[in-house]
């Protein structure tokens, strides 16, 4: 079955026009003006991805997402019209996936959410489902698509999840934010380092415990994670 896509933006010329361009790529599409609508279309029916503009009226995006982080682990495509990298960097650390600033070409968004919805896919289906990591105090269970510290669950988004369970794949090595950002976002873009390192802070400050240290960055080159 075609994916799900819910657009939520209150330019209606502009939601228009990107359902129209989303469902010419064979995606089955949905749309809110506000984000009340868009809470209460995602409670009806959760979709496989949203994107999210930051600006609405009412419940604007940086408050719905973390709502929708709060229960739902759907891919997040936060839009916004402003400049300010701090926007951005809010918008990730409540919880988004990635970001695209307008104007952006229908064919960037497209190929963002192509990506985020084979990266999920991807990391649903990659390992068994009884593979778990361990790393000192840390258990990074692939069926849970969780961490722990004992029996103590960090509350990782889709995002987070999938950026620790690569670097624990490859733990004691010292990845690069390039191979970082190919291997868990799957599309060649240029990607802000305050991006990554947002996704870093968030994932040191939700493991429980002490294992947030586990997560080293290696300055200049990247980040690995070992227990200390």
């Amino acid at each position: 079955m075609p994916n799900e896509i819910l657009v939520i933006d209150d330019d209606r010329f502009l939601l228009d026009n990107l359902m129209k361009a989303l469902k010419s790529h064979g995606f089955e599409v949905r749309g809110a003006n506000t984000g009340e609508e868009g809470l209460k279309a995602i409670v009806e029916s959760e979709p496989d991805l949203v994107v999210l503009d930051l600006g609405l009226p009412g419940i604007d995006g940086i408050s719905l997402c973390r709502r929708i982080r709060s229960k739902w682990r759907f891919p997040v495509i936060m839009l916004t019209a402003r400049t300010d990298a701090m926007d951005k960097v809010i918008g990730l650390e409540v919880g988004a996936d990635d970001y695209l600033t307008k104007p952006f070409e229908s064919s960037e968004l497209i190929a963002r959410v192509r990506a985020q919805l084979r990266r999920a896919k991807e990391y649903s289906e990659e390992a068994p489902a009884d593979k778990k990591t361990i790393i000192g105090e840390l258990v990074i269970d692939a069926e849970a698509r969780e961490a722990f510290v004992g029996n103590v669950p960090a509350g990782l988004t889709t995002k987070e999840f999938d950026l620790l369970s690569y670097l624990g794949a490859n733990a004691g090595r010292a990845l690069s934010r390039e191979v970082l950002f190919e291997q868990v976002w799957g599309y060649d873009f240029e990607f802000s380092s305050n991006s990554l390192d947002v996704f870093v802070y968030r994932l040191r400050q939700k493991l429980p415990g002490d294992a947030g240290k586990y997560i080293q960055t290696v300055r200049g080159f990247g980040y690995r994670i070992q227990s200390v």
